[in-house]
């Protein structure tokens, strides 16, 4: 079995290999390890420098890379398109290779356009991890939550997933779908007919327009906020948050009738009492606190797999 990644770039899911995806998996329980020490730092990525170039807000996932990082050796440069000269007009390719002349060897990106990180790798010498590129991937949220199942089940492979909300927008939920599905995951998509694309079947997953069903076909739910940033900030696919709620929202009372364990995830933001109640969320049921703790591993084992074929100098 190869030791090393099929690709130079993390675009997303759909690059990558059955293989690949088990060798990032592999790689970071050798990280989880490591976290779990006192002393909680490698030397992995040692006189390299890795720049997170995030022109869409995020707390979770920078937050994560950036601690992966640091946690990994590496010098760490941060960028927010919020005070830059992106505001003056400044192209994104202008941007970036200003700062690869600063001898930057990765980049992490985040961007409102699909297919940002894809046009980075095709015009860099960087190796470029998408960190979220609009509706398109949002790859290493992927691979943490196969992770996070694995974790919990020892397995993906057989296991029935179901993805749960605002399919539509939702980069988490056709990354997830491709990553589980090489893994031999079976994946429900469910929601509102408007949230979820009419070429959904093609990829060869269930619908379900009833949440009930879902949660008696799964063993894991992993439920998906309602991105009212895409939705030109109010609800535009349903009437009303409230009817929203009462059909797809899970809740104690909902969950207790399942009569059987189902694990719950969520990628975060959690809309508390919308897709999920506060006493689900913080329950024993529930894996988002773990998805949050390997998120780190997972993305220490992506930068140390991508950083294998560069030297010490950032050449290729």
């Amino acid at each position: 079995m190869s030791e090393t990644l099929g690709t130079q770039h993390l675009l997303g899911i759909d690059d990558l290999t059955k293989d690949d995806i088990e060798l990032i998996l592999r790689t970071a329980d050798g990280f989880k390890e490591v976290l779990a020490r006192p002393m909680r730092k490698v030397p992995s990525l040692r006189d390299l420098t890795v720049a997170n170039i995030f022109f869409e807000n995020s707390t979770r996932t920078r937050l994560s890379f950036e601690l992966a990082e640091k946690r990994l050796s590496a010098d760490v440069v941060n960028f927010s398109a919020a005070a830059s000269s992106t505001k003056k007009g400044e192209t994104l390719l202008d941007t970036v290779n200003n700062i690869l002349a600063m001898k930057v060897d990765l980049v992490v990106l985040r961007h409102q356009d699909p297919g940002a990180a894809v046009f980075l790798a095709r015009n860099t010498k960087a190796r470029i991890v998408n960190a979220g590129d609009g509706a398109h991937e949002h790859p290493t949220q992927a691979l943490l939550d196969a992770y996070s199942i694995k974790e919990k089940f020892g397995r993906v492979a057989g296991l029935k997933v179901a993805i749960v909300g605002d399919i539509l927008h939702s980069r988490v939920a056709w990354s997830n779908v491709l990553c589980l599905r090489k893994l031999g995951a079976e994946v429900m998509l469910c929601g509102p007919v408007t949230l979820i694309p009419k070429h959904a079947a093609e990829l060869g997953v269930r619908i379900s327009h009833d949440l009930d069903e879902a949660l008696r076909w799964c063993d894991v739910a992993n439920m998906l906020r309602i991105q009212m940033e895409r939705q030109g900030g109010g609800p535009a696919y349903f009437p009303s948050l409230r009817e929203y709620t009462m059909l797809y929202g899970l809740n104690r009372e909902r969950y207790d009738r399942i009569g059987k364990e189902v694990v719950i995830m969520h990628p975060g933001p959690i809309n508390r009492g919308v897709e999920l109640s506060s006493d689900l969320a913080d329950s024993a049921e529930s894996i988002i606190l773990q998805q949050v703790e390997n998120g780190v591993a997972v993305r220490m084992a992506v930068l140390y797999l991508l950083a294998a074929g560069l030297d010490r100098t950032g050449n290729p």
